[in-house]
């Protein structure tokens, strides 16, 4: 075995010798008569320097960091337009659904981008993704920040965020390459830290820039940030897919031993089937798991549901303040510092709670893991969301002191957090204009807490059932 004080690995510590009749898989053919095995190419254990889960914790962090502050500028642009909603419908003539849509359709694009994006992945591995997105972000918001119509705007703010929805299809995934499942927790809320902060950040630059000068410089900026991210990902980024990394190493040794029977589980499943076939089928594979996996289904609800409050709260906060406060668009970008506290406290919350749980459910009870020990950690954010969402709509709607309005929204997306961004924007400023702000965050709240806490329990009581008749989709 590979010593654990060691990287330098021989192929007889990195291989196991598999009998073809052992293995439910196409045979690989031999080149003479004396090849009649093949030679399986794994991970050394219980260490090995190039297995993702085997790194050092400070390579493992780099990794998370980069992805981190990716995630940081990502949503700092989704968020940075909303206090100069208003002065950006003045210059381009836009109606309030128009102005809405140039904030939302962002999140659109990052609904449909991990569609491709996380299954692209897969195929090509994290790291080359990873460099592509970050380089068609970059070009689009640059275009965002020279745009000269609200068409133009409203385009490149799509193609932007599709670049940016890389993030979200990778940071999940690379997360699972890196960190074993009872570090996963932690690693979660570090990673999130940053990010949440973007949501704060984002509207109060935009409400700075918008009232001291142009909000083209909210692009403008972001767009230079974003090119020191390339440089600092292009240098700190490694490549952490597992199956891609074997099959490099399964490379190298016939490349070294001119022995063509060295193979990886991977390349063995995807013999018989040519690249476009793979890439197909790792393109269709969310569309299916969608479609036909109701866990996928009933999680997508409860996300997109908790997305959609969020992009609620944030498209209509700014107007808040300055129509109903009569407060000025720089103070009223202050007041997302509380929405930013309210995901950056449920995260760590979260996080401790989830590991300590898995640990009590797993290891102290001598208990199988199964994913369903995760959703107990749900519950309590699926009641304070909506008790949050009362209070902040009824104190907002009786013009109750700012700092109780503030505190409301902070306990209500601490709960969203411990729990279809797109269209909600677009119907909340005409929903708050008919029912007020008490009566209409009412009605968000009992819809919170009837998806947030149903969709749980239904996983909890059916989620091992659902998973065993969902296998035939993967």
């Amino acid at each position: 075995m590979a010593s654990t004080h060691h990287s330098e690995i021989s192929p007889h510590d990195i291989i196991t010798q598999v009998a073809i009749s052992d293995v439910e898989l196409a045979p690989i053919e031999p080149q003479n008569s004396k090849e009649t095995d093949s030679l399986l190419v794994v991970f050394a254990e219980p260490y090995d320097a190039d297995n993702p889960k085997d790194w050092t914790t400070g390579r493992k962090w780099a990794v998370t960091d980069v992805l981190s502050a990716t995630g940081f500028n990502r949503i700092m642009v989704s968020t940075i337009m909303a206090p100069a909603l208003s002065l950006i419908a003045k210059e381009f003539d836009m109606n309030s659904a128009e102005s809405a849509m140039a904030l939302s359709i962002y999140l659109l694009a990052t609904a449909f981008g991990p569609l491709v994006i996380g299954p692209l992945s897969e195929v090509y591995g994290r790291k080359p993704i990873l460099h592509a997105s970050n380089i068609w972000f970059l070009i689009w918001n640059l275009v965002c920040g020279f745009a000269n119509s609200k068409e133009v705007l409203i385009g490149s703010r799509f193609l932007a965020g599709f670049g940016a929805s890389a993030i979200y299809a990778l940071a999940n995934g690379v997360l699972g390459d890196v960190w074993r499942p009872e570090q996963r927790g932690r690693s979660l809320s570090i990673y999130l830290l940053i990010p949440l902060l973007g949501a704060a950040v984002g509207p109060i630059i935009g409400g700075f820039m918008a009232g001291r000068t142009t909000w083209r410089w909210m692009f403008w900026s972001t767009s230079i940030f974003q090119a020191v991210m390339i440089f600092v990902a292009f240098t700190a980024f490694q490549e952490t897919y597992e199956p891609l990394i074997l099959r490099s190493r399964a490379d190298q040794i016939r490349r070294d031993t001119g022995d063509n029977r060295y193979y990886t589980l991977d390349e063995r499943q995807h013999t018989s089937a040519g690249p476009w076939r793979v890439l197909g089928r790792a393109l269709l594979r969310p569309l299916r798991l969608l479609a036909f996996h109701p866990i996928i289904q009933i999680t997508s609800i409860i996300s997109g549901l908790g997305y959609g409050v969020l992009y609620i709260v944030l498209s209509t906060f700014s107007d808040l303040w300055t129509k109903h406060y009569g407060q000025s668009v720089e103070i009223s970008g202050l007041h997302y510092i509380a929405c930013a506290l309210g995901e950056i406290i449920g995260s760590q919350i979260c996080a401790t709670v989830m590991d300590r749980l898995y640990h009590r459910m797993t290891v102290r009870s001598e208990r199988a893991h199964f994913p369903e020990l995760r959703l107990p950690s749900i519950i309590p954010g699926a009641v304070i969301a909506p008790l949050g969402l009362l209070l902040y709509g009824w104190t907002a709607q009786y013009l109750i002191h700012w700092a109780v309005v503030d505190l409301a929204i902070l306990i209500a997306l601490l709960g969203m957090q411990i729990m279809t961004a797109f269209l909600f924007p677009l119907f909340a400023p005409r929903m708050y204009e008919v029912m007020g702000y008490g009566w209409g965050n009412s009605t968000i709240a009992i819809i919170t807490i009837l998806v947030g806490v149903s969709g749980p329990a239904a996983l909890w009581v059916y989620g091992e059932k659902l998973r065993g008749k969902a296998r035939a989709v993967l």
